[in-house]
C-alpha cells in the first residue's frame, strides 16, 4: 500500500479480500486502493449489488468539486442471473487454468482501430469469436457494454521494479523484510494492472545483506497474483566477477533454481563489464533463460562485444534504458544501432524517468526512431514506480506511449504497439489480436482513435484471461453555467434550497 497509509498486516489477492474491503484487485490511476476520508462513490455505486459485487472500488480521476451524481462514462456490466454457464464445447478448465476461464463474456458494440464496432466473444480464455455488433448471440452470457470505448490488446510491463515500488516518501531506511516486499511487488503490479498492463516484468535485487529474501517475496506475490496479473521476475546480482562476484554468482545460480525466469544485472557497475557479461550469458545458455541486462549504453565498444556474444542465446536478450545513446556522435549511435539489430538484441526504453538500478539520474530516453529505423524491436516500459529513481513515476503504459508520441516522434499507433505488441513479445509471451482464436489479454479504453486514447485515456476495463480483472470509471462535471447547458455537458448536482 502506498507509504501515506497506516499499515496493516498484509492480505494476498488470494485472500479473495481486496484493500477496500470487496473481492477482487484494487487499483487507481494514482491513487492509494483504500478509501479515505471524503471518498467519493464511485459510479457504480447506486447499481444493483449483484452487478458490482466483485470489486474493491477506488476512485477515479474527478475533476472539480462534485456535490451530486454526475456524468459516468464507464460501460454498463450485467450478468445473468442462475448458475455460470457451462465451458464452450463441453470442455472443463484445464490444468493451469481457473473456472472463470471457462465461463463466457460478450464484449458488446466495442470499436476497434480499423474502425468497425464489433461484438467479441471471450471464452476459455481466448478470442471465441468477432462479429459486427449485434450479431453475436448471447443468451446467459455476462455481457459488457463497450459502446464508446475502444478495444486494444493489453499492454505488458516490461520493465518494472517491484521490490523498491512505492518508497519514495517512506521515512529512514528502506525495509527489506518479506511482508514488506511482497506487500510492495503485490500492490505496484496491480496499480499497473488498473492501468492495463496484465503482465509485468520486475527485476529484483538479489545480494547484499539481503540475499534472496527479495526475490523469495516477489515470488510469493506472483503466486498470489495468478488470475489476476502474469507476474515474472528478473534476477539482478550485483557483482559477478572477481572474489565478491563468487557469490553473486551463486546467489544468481539459487534464484534461477528458486523460479526466477530471466537473468539481469548491470554490467556498467561490475569492474568487468565484460566479464559480468559473459557470466550472465554462460548461465543463461545453460538453464535456457532470456537476458534483461541494465546498461546506459553509452560505450559504443561495450555495446559492440555484448551484439557479438548475445546473437547466439536463443532465448533472447534485451538491454535498457540505453539513454546514453542518445549522447553518442549521430553516426557512433547509428553504428550501435546496427549492431543490436544484426544480434537480435532488443532495447526496453525508459520514457517516464530511469529506474535506481544504474545509480545515476538525469540520463535522456533512448534514441528511438534512430533504434527503430536500424531495425531493432523497441519496447516501452515504466521502469521507477514511485521509488528512488523516479519519486513520481506512474506505472502507466499507455503513459509511456505517450511520451513517446508527444516527444520521442513515433505516430500514436507505433508508440501503443512498443507497449504491447512489442513488450509482449519481449516478454516471450503470445501474440494478442482481437481476432478469434488469440488470448483475452485486452484493453478497452474510453476514445475512439488511439490518438485519443494516449491523450486522455480516463476510463479503462482491463480484461485478462478472458474475465475482467480491473476497471477504472472516470467522473467529470462543470459547474451549472449557461456554456454548460448549452454544449449539454455533465453538470454539478444542484443542492435543494433551504427554508
Amino acid at each position: 500500500m502506498s507509504d501515506s497509509q497506516p499499515q496493516q498486516p498484509f492480505q494476498s489477492p488470494r485472500s479473495g479480500r481486496g484493500e477496500g474491503g470487496g473481492r477482487g484487485p484494487a487499483h487507481g490511476p494514482s491513487q492509494s486502493p483504500s478509501r479515505g476520508p471524503g471518498h467519493l462513490p464511485g459510479p457504480d455505486q447506486d447499481r444493483p449489488q449483484d452487478e458490482v459485487r466483485g470489486w474493491s472500488r477506488t476512485q477515479g480521476p474527478v475533476h472539480g468539486p462534485i456535490q451530486g451524481r454526475g456524468h459516468d462514462d464507464g460501460p454498463h456490466h450485467s450478468r445473468s442471473q442462475g448458475p455460470s454457464p457451462a465451458p464452450a464445447h463441453g470442455h472443463s478448465p484445464g490444468p493451469g487454468h481457473t473456472a472463470a476461464e471457462a465461463t463466457t463474456l460478450l464484449l458488446a458494440g466495442a470499436r476497434l482501430t480499423d474502425g468497425r464496432t464489433v461484438d467479441v466473444r471471450l471464452s476459455g480464455g481466448r478470442i471465441q469469436a468477432v462479429g459486427t455488433a449485434g450479431s453475436l448471440p448471447a443468451p446467459a452470457l455476462s455481457r459488457v457494454d463497450l459502446a464508446g470505448y475502444l478495444l486494444l490488446p493489453a499492454p505488458a510491463e516490461p520493465h518494472a521494479h517491484g521490490d523498491t515500488a512505492l518508497t519514495a516518501d517512506g521515512e529512514g531506511p528502506v525495509s527489506y523484510t518479506p511482508d514488506e516486499v511482497q506487500r510492495r511487488a503485490t500492490e505496484a503490479a496491480l496499480l499497473q494492472l488498473g492501468h492495463g498492463a496484465t503482465a509485468v516484468r520486475s527485476h529484483v535485487r538479489i545480494g547484499d545483506v539481503h540475499g534472496l529474501g527479495p526475490m523469495e517475496a516477489v515470488l510469493q506475490a506472483r503466486r498470489s497474483l495468478r488470475g489476476l496479473t502474469d507476474l515474472t521476475t528478473v534476477a539482478v546480482p550485483r557483482l559477478l566477477t572477481g572474489v565478491a562476484g563468487a557469490d553473486g554468482l551463486a546467489m544468481l545460480r539459487d534464484a534461477v533454481k528458486m523460479g526466477a525466469s530471466v537473468i539481469g544485472g548491470c554490467p556498467d557497475l561490475d569492474p568487468d563489464p565484460t566479464g559480468f557479461l559473459e557470466a550472465v550469458l554462460a548461465l543463461a545458455d545453460e538453464h535456457g533463460c532470456p537476458v534483461d541486462l541494465h546498461t546506459d549504453g553509452d560505450d559504443p565498444g561495450r555495446l559492440a562485444r555484448l551484439a557479438a556474444v548475445a546473437g547466439g542465446l536463443r532465448a533472447g536478450v534485451s538491454i535498457g534504458p540505453c539513454g546514453g545513446l542518445s549522447r553518442l556522435p549521430l553516426d557512433v549511435a547509428a553504428r550501435a544501432a546496427d549492431q543490436l539489430a544484426a544480434a537480435g538484441v532488443r532495447v526496453t526504453c525508459l520514457p517516464q524517468g530511469d529506474c535506481a538500478a544504474l545509480e545515476r539520474r538525469g540520463l535522456r530516453t533512448a534514441p528511438v526512431r534512430l533504434l527503430r529505423a536500424a531495425g531493432v524491436r523497441v519496447t516501452a516500459g515504466s521502469g521507477a514506480l514511485r521509488d528512488a529513481g523516479n519519486p513520481v513515476g506512474r506505472g502507466d503504459p499507455l503513459e509511456a506511449a505517450y511520451l513517446l508520441a508527444s516527444q520521442g516522434g513515433l505516430r500514436p499507433g507505433e508508440a501503443y504497439e512498443s507497449v504491447s505488441t512489442a513488450a509482449r513479445e519481449a516478454m516471450g509471451l503470445p501474440e494478442v489480436r482481437v481476432e478469434a482464436g488469440f488470448p483475452a489479454e485486452l484493453l478497452a479504453v474510453r476514445g475512439d482513435r488511439i490518438a485519443g486514447v494516449l491523450s486522455l485515456a480516463y476510463s479503462r476495463i482491463v480484461i485478462h484471461r478472458g474475465r475482467v480483472v480491473a476497471r477504472t470509471s472516470a467522473v467529470r462535471e462543470y459547474c451549472d453555467s449557461a456554456v454548460a447547458v448549452a454544449l449539454d455537458l455533465p453538470r454539478q448536482g444542484r443542492t435543494e434550497p433551504g427554508p
